[in-house]
């Protein structure tokens, strides 16, 4: 295990040094739990108190903070930020896959660039690219003309349907399925007709997806998942979505067909967002919201209102925008009949 110095880390963090620069830290823990030989963080002001009896060798800390404390510590604007970035450095997850297994079944049409990996019972199709150290689980699927940029890694199990491009330095965890049909049918006299879906999926860089979630294959046009995306588990991503440039979505959340969203956008665990709206770039959504209508305005939404038939929804819908002013009305009322009596 590499260790650190601080003085290492401080010019990686960009951090100011209190205390010893030549001290080695080689792992990374809480303030509560951490012994000597690794580094800790106080990212909220609750744990405060936790911070006088860590026995941890140094700790990441906010300038506002580190008044009155005596041990070692990086001093730094967001301690959670350097967390995160140290814990890259010290990571100690193994390889999705080492080498190429003898198990594996690589059809002869597909390319395997330098460095590429393919755990036990995967199976490679027809004219796939894998590019530099791409990571192929066990038991993954990549099917006919998906690409794979370089360094991206597929945990154990994860399928790719055809036409799936992926770009560098992704991850895909297990049991996610990438390019299944999306949800096309036409109805006639109570009979379903699919459509196929023709469209592909296009991933861009450094995009994470959780464990079981699905991102459907586009109907025409591609569904897209643009640079720096991060999808949690069980997510369900639906035909010809569009995913803005580092939005989140946390788990549970469903997002139907034909549905944009913005760049740097939250969506709380739990939420749907319905087919064929936009929602603007910086808009945050709180868990366990549903999202009926265009959002043009970035801002904080939220709504957890029980069921109730459409009809009713809709009219109280209504009168819940119009609460204010009536409040507003009833107090002004009010007042009226004091200053009368």
């Amino acid at each position: 295990m590499k260790s650190y110095t601080l003085k290492e880390l401080a010019s990686i963090l960009g951090a100011e040094i209190r205390g010893d620069e030549a001290l080695e830290v080689s792992s990374v823990a809480t303030l509560d739990n951490a012994t000597q030989g690794q580094l800790s963080f106080l990212a909220n002001a609750k744990y405060r108190a936790q911070l006088e009896n860590t026995k941890a060798s140094a700790v990441l800390i906010s300038a506002q903070e580190v008044e009155g404390f005596t041990g070692n510590a990086l001093v730094l604007n967001d301690p959670y930020v350097g967390f995160a970035r140290v814990s890259q450095l010290m990571d100690t997850t193994p390889k999705a896959a080492i080498g190429i297994h003898d198990s594996a079944v690589i059809h002869p049409s597909a390319k395997l660039a330098e460095g590429v990996a393919i755990g036990a019972n995967a199976v490679i199709g027809e004219n796939v690219i894998l590019s530099e150290n791409v990571q192929v689980g066990p038991g993954c699927v990549v099917g006919q003309d998906c690409i794979l940029g370089s360094g991206t890694r597929l945990w154990a199990n994860v399928t790719l349907y055809h036409d799936v491009h992926l770009g560098q330095d992704c991850i895909i965890h297990s049991a996610a399925v990438i390019g299944s049909d999306g949800f096309g049918y036409a109805n006639e006299r109570g009979l379903w007709i699919k459509i196929p879906q023709t469209g592909g999926v296009r991933i861009g860089n450094r995009v994470e997806i959780g464990a079981s979630t699905t991102v459907d294959r586009g109907a025409i046009e591609h569904t897209q998942i643009h640079d720096g995306v991060i999808l949690d588990n069980q997510v369900q991503i639906a035909h010809n979505d569009i995913i803005g440039e580092n939005t989140a979505i946390a788990g549970n959340s469903t997002i139907a067909g034909s549905t944009q969203i913005g760049k740097y956008c939250i969506i709380g665990g739990n939420s749907a967002v319905a087919g064929h709206l936009s929602i603007a770039d910086g808009t945050h959504i709180s868990g366990g919201t549903n999202v009926t209508s265009i959002i043009r305005k970035p801002g904080v939404y939220t709504s957890t209102t029980v069921a109730m038939e459409n009809k009713l929804w809709r009219r109280n819908t209504v009168r819940f925008k119009q609460l204010d002013e009536l409040f507003q009305r009833v107090k002004k009322l009010e007042k009226s009949n004091q200053t009368e009596n």
